[in-house]
């Protein structure tokens, strides 16, 4: 999608609060006991309160509203009986359909205690995504921003995963441009152009490089030896004043 107008830019803006605030309210929530299903609900009921349809289930057919996934599982866990412990490494994914825009965001989230190292690795991805976002503005290369990241990722001691990509959203869940790498990727050779949307998801870890389907449900990623991995996402606009963050819960 390319925004075009104010009004457009404003109805993404809602969606954007909106799951934003969802994910907030999750990662509120997550307390040891908490099963993946209730905490699940909690997203589903704000989500359709704001009049909003949860995106994965309306796109895919996912088993949820929300993605949870507790590590060593990094991406599109489904809900379900499993209860969250002091310790877990818990990312919560939330993207959702208000008024024909899409909005997407992501977080992970550390339940006490952890070890300094994953605390590290949490502080360190929000670093990771805002050092991306600040490289995006028309004109600029749309991997422009996964080279930031590296080179962040790169001079802290971490790895990145790379079969795990940003997107184009907006009018769909996920729609051109498709697979935008959040590392260096020499043969990316696309431009970022005036208003357009996408994500921004790097997924930095303590040396995973690949994730592969956990088990047999069909939905759920992990890294090959359980490496703590996390992931942060953003919705944004690409404009010359600066990248929109829509994303935001304020």
């Amino acid at each position: 999608m390319t925004i075009g107008s104010e009004d457009d830019l404003e109805k993404l803006k809602a969606a954007g609060r909106l799951v934003a605030r969802t994910l907030k309210a999750m990662g509120e929530a997550l307390e040891p006991g908490i099963t993946t299903r209730d905490l699940d609900g909690l997203g589903r009921t704000m989500l359709e309160a704001g009049g909003a349809r949860p995106a994965p289930e309306l796109t895919y057919g996912f088993p949820g509203a929300t993605c949870i996934s507790v590590g060593p599982d990094v991406a599109h866990g489904v809900p379900g009986e499993r209860r969250i412990e002091a310790g877990d490494l818990v990312n919560i994914d939330v993207s959702a359909e208000l008024d024909g825009f899409f909005g997407d965001t992501g977080a992970s989230f550390a339940v006490p205690p952890v070890s300094r190292r994953v605390e590290r690795l949490c502080r360190d991805g929000r670093r990771a995504l805002w050092t991306g976002i600040r490289a995006v503005r028309p004109g600029a290369a749309l991997g422009e921003p996964g080279r930031q990241i590296e080179a962040f990722a790169r001079r802290n001691g971490y790895s990145l995963v790379r079969n795990l990509a940003s997107h184009g959203v907006g009018a769909a869940l996920h729609e051109e441009p498709t697979e935008i790498p959040t590392w260096r990727e020499p043969g990316e050779r696309r431009r970022i152009t005036e208003g357009l949307v996408f994500t921004l998801e790097p997924f930095l870890s303590l040396g995973a490089d690949w994730v592969e389907e956990a088990n047999d449900d069909g939905w759920t990623l992990r890294p090959p030896r359980g490496e703590p991995t996390v992931q942060y996402e953003h919705t944004l606009v690409a404009k010359r004043r600066g990248p929109v963050v829509v994303t935001l819960a304020e």
